[in-house]
């Protein structure tokens, strides 16, 4: 067993299953990056997803029982489900021990996590499907300058200079790249916490490695997070449930002996944040990043290990835990998101929920079905439905639903009332009624009893676009929204973090006078260009791509000049903001990302999900054994499912 030491809550220096090197991005071997279209059909995509998934994925609603049951009506497991189920049983008390993973360069057919305490197992499985994975893998390693030099396309000086930036960026441990700082201003004398590698933040270079077929750095950052995992983190004495993901990390050098150093993993989940908010959005993130890398690279033996199934059940399990809430929607406090401080969000926030909602579609897809799974299995098909209807039908507003609030009776009681939340109608804002378009409409950003948050948030309508929480009809609806807004929303730097901003009594009573959230700066109305691959992604699948297009050519010709900063100031995102970082890696990261997202429509759609109906039909209360006789799902289904 390798030797293993610890210092203070830091995770000590250890070898991981070592990547290969320049992971080549698979696409259909019928790609011709000369051809490619602008506008491509949902049919292309369902076609992509069909040759690229993984085998045995629980892909719908049906819990995947071809695979559990066999004819005879029993269970029927095979050896690699009884592996995965003895090391699921244990997962309780996996949070206990640090788990550092090695590969045995010697030995190609065995892959072994050293846990403290003595526990070995197998993470990977001897099977076929490993192979072919490892071998999918191999056979497509070709570098996104290969495939550009086939379309007879080079990269810009733009391109040149942010992948200049963006490999400075990158954090090496062991030798071994995990990620990229937040911020590398070569000139910023006082970081805080920017030289951090923050989970989402490095989401957007992720898939900037993934899409330019360099997945070694993403393979290492999904390894040593997991490692992370819940690592005995305290605050006033109190720990966090169990599978909390931490907010970020950062390589430390601490001294061993007196002549000798040890690189150490120092986690940070809240503990040491402004406002000590553990952050929600984490797990979520790191869970939709795993499922991007096996999408691009082929390689699914990864998330096909023991040890990262079991990171996916904590998570989960985290996130479906009972509770006090009557909703399906994630209760969560303020600032424990990409809106990091007070802001009012508290409650459930558009952006958690989208996040949420994406992530159990994803873990969906990818656990094992064994009998240490399919409960949670059950309860996450049972959740994906449930949240689906309650963010379609309570969330959205357009100007019918608008009409309707705003004749709303309150002080109703029983099972059909039709205004289930006591909404008060004077609670419709002034500039909504005449800012939202004919054609238009968003997903509000909070909802909870007596109160609708009606400020749009970019992040949670941009996902819930590309994860199919909304019906396509709203999808179309949210972007026909960022059109006619288009000087409110992208303005001279996409994309607005949320609007409108609060201001004067209201900025004093939500931000607690938070002198960095004033209006039209940072979170309150800021200009995020991170935002950018995102909104890409939301395009593309919904056909708009002249849109995409026309943001990223805002973005190409001002963040460069502008020193790639962290976010814009005032309300069309004319100044760069008051306190922003330059040379942001997320801004870079998500320039280059929405770069080469438009080269790649065939790479695109394998980060999308298609609508599933199967969802929207697996009502719970029809197969439970309630006497409800008042289905709320079953009056609106006509609704909805349009």
């Amino acid at each position: 067993m390798a030797t293993i030491f610890k210092f203070k809550n830091m995770k000590p220096c250890s070898r991981i299953l070592s990547p290969s090197k320049n992971v080549g991005v698979p696409l259909p071997k019928s790609s011709n990056f000369s051809s490619i279209p602008n506008h491509f059909s949902a049919s292309q995509f369902r076609n992509i997803l069909g040759r690229t998934q993984k085998r045995n994925s629980t892909l719908s609603s049906t819990w995947g029982q071809s695979r559990i049951f066999s004819s005879s009506g029993g269970f029927n497991f095979s050896k690699k489900a009884r592996a995965h189920f003895a090391v699921a049983r244990a997962a309780p008390h996996l949070r206990n021990f640090s788990a550092p993973v090695e590969r045995h360069v010697s030995d190609k057919k065995c892959d072994r996590i050293y846990v403290k305490g003595g526990i070995n197992v197998k993470p990977t499985p001897e099977d076929e499907g490993v192979e072919e994975g490892r071998e999918n893998v191999r056979k497509n390693e070709c570098s996104r300058e290969a495939m550009l030099a086939e379309a007879g396309k080079e990269e810009t000086d733009v391109e040149k200079e942010a992948w200049r930036l963006l490999r400075n960026a990158i954090v090496t441990y062991c030798g071994s790249p995990v990620g990229t700082v937040a911020a590398n201003d070569p000139d910023d004398k006082t970081p805080l916490n920017y030289d951090q590698v923050f989970i989402r933040d490095f989401v957007p270079s992720a898939f900037a490695f993934l899409l330019k077929g360099e997945g070694e750095i993403v393979k290492n950052f999904l390894l040593h997070t997991l490692q992370l995992q819940s690592w005995e983190k305290t605050v006033d004495c109190y720990s966090p449930g169990q599978g909390l993901m931490p907010a970020s990390f950062k390589v430390r050098s601490v001294a061993v002996d007196d002549d000798k150093s040890q690189e150490v993993l120092d986690p940070d989940f809240g503990e040491s944040a402004i406002g000590r908010v553990a952050p929600v959005d984490s797990g979520l993130w790191w869970i939709i990043l795993l499922r991007a890398y096996g999408k691009l690279t082929g390689d699914y033996s990864l998330q096909e290990r023991v040890d990262v199934q079991t990171g996916i059940k904590l998570i989960i399990n985290l996130c479906l835990s009972d509770g006090f809430d009557m909703f399906p929607s994630l209760l969560v406090t303020d600032g424990s998101c990409m809106i990091d401080r007070r802001m009012g969000i508290h409650g459930h926030p558009l952006e958690i929920q989208s996040l949420f909602y994406s992530a159990l579609r994803c873990s969906r897809e990818m656990l094992e079905i064994e009998e240490g799974s399919m409960n949670l299995v059950r309860a996450i098909n049972n959740r994906l439905s449930a949240l689906s209807f309650h963010i379609r039908e309570y969330y959205w507003v357009d100007l019918k639903k608008i009409n309707e609030i705003y004749r709303y009776k309150t002080e109703e009681y029983s099972t059909e009332a039709t205004n289930k939340f006591n909404i008060y109608p004077d609670q419709i804002p002034h500039w909504l009624m005449h800012w939202i378009p004919e054609t238009g409409g968003y997903l509000i950003g909070n909802l909870q009893p007596a109160h609708m948050d009606f400020r749009f948030f970019t992040l949670g309508n941009l996902w819930s676009i590309i994860s199919s929480l909304g019906t396509p009809r709203q999808n179309e609806a949210v972007l026909n929204l960022i059109e006619a807004k288009w000087d409110d929303l992208i303005g001279q730097m996409p994309l607005k973090v949320c609007y409108p901003a609060v201001e004067s009594e209201e900025w004093r009573i939500i931000t607690g006078s938070d002198p960095k959230n004033t209006p039209w700066s940072y979170h309150n109305g800021g200009s995020w260009p991170t935002l950018l691959w995102q909104f890409t992604l939301a395009c593309m699948k919904m056909r708009r791509t002249d849109m995409a297009k026309k943001a990223l050519d805002i973005v190409e010709k001002r963040l460069p000049m502008d020193g790639w900063p962290e976010y814009y100031d005032t309300k069309n995102g004319k100044f760069i903001g008051k306190q922003a970082r330059l040379y942001q890696t997320w801004s870079i990261a998500g320039y280059l990302t929405s770069k080469m997202l438009m080269e790649k429509p065939d790479a695109a759609a394998l980060l999308l999900w298609e609508e599933d109906y199967d969802i929207l039909e697996n009502c719970v209360c029809a197969v439970s054994n309630s006497n409800r006789k008042n289905c709320s799902r079953m009056l609106a289904k006509s609704q909805i499912l349009v």
